[in-house]
């Protein structure tokens, strides 16, 4: 199947408008991903650390609040607006740095300069294979050796796969929402630059998704 690049890029607005009508469309608690990955980037010492896609800033505000300064990369104006608001809201202005990227570009970040990069279900989005490889680099740039990129993505497994409008390679849409479905081999396929320190399985929310939240070292 030939991929349809302007659906995929219609996503954003889908996002804009999502957030636009449910200011908290996740939640308030933080997700089990950033919860296990606090404490691993603690424990390597990360006080500085790099979030993609941070929605509405759930997890970001988890992350300051526990005394990590969080460089956050989010696609959408709304969830912009929305974490800087929360931000302000909680006193976390010094521990959050929000601006608006698309992350299939490369990063407006020096190199080398941080401690970590976290991400909830973005390498999951509406992002091709090739897309994923670029992105997985843009992060290599601008972490530092030794540093971990810990990312979730929904597996084979979830009950959605293969469900909805296939889009092409392992994408479907359901409710309006493009999800790239990953296996063992895509997520051995993003392994350029980094070792792969381990692939931890686990489910969340009501269906339930089931995920593997996937954790890299970049090499030196």
């Amino acid at each position: 199947m030939l991929m349809d690049h302007s659906l995929l890029n219609e996503q954003q607005t889908h996002w804009e408008q999502s957030f636009a009508k449910n200011s908290e469309m996740f939640g308030e608690q933080p997700s089990l991903a950033a919860l296990r990955a606090t404490e691993i980037l603690k424990a390597r010492g990360g006080k500085d650390i790099l979030e993609l896609g941070a929605g509405q800033g759930r997890d970001t505000l988890h992350f300051a609040r526990n005394g990590v300064h969080v460089h956050v990369l989010e696609y959408t104006r709304e969830g912009v607006e929305h974490i800087e608001k929360k931000a302000e809201e909680y006193g976390l202005n010094d521990m959050i740095t929000v601006t608006q990227h698309d992350v299939r570009e490369p990063f407006p970040l020096p190199e080398n300069s941080l401690d970590g990069c976290y991400s909830h279900m973005l390498y999951c989005m509406a992002l091709t294979s090739e897309e994923l490889v670029k992105l997985n680099h843009h992060v290599h740039n601008v972490i530092r050796p030794g540093a971990y990129n810990l990312y979730t993505v929904r597996h084979k497994g979830d009950v959605h796969y293969g469900k909805g409008i296939h889009r092409g390679e392992d994408l479907y849409e359901m409710g309006g929402f493009i999800v790239h479905f990953f296996d063992r081999v895509k997520v051995e396929n993003l392994t350029d630059g980094y070792r792969l320190v381990d692939v931890h399985e686990f489910e969340e929310g009501g269906l339930p998704r089931r995920l593997y939240q996937v954790t890299l070292e970049k090499l030196a």
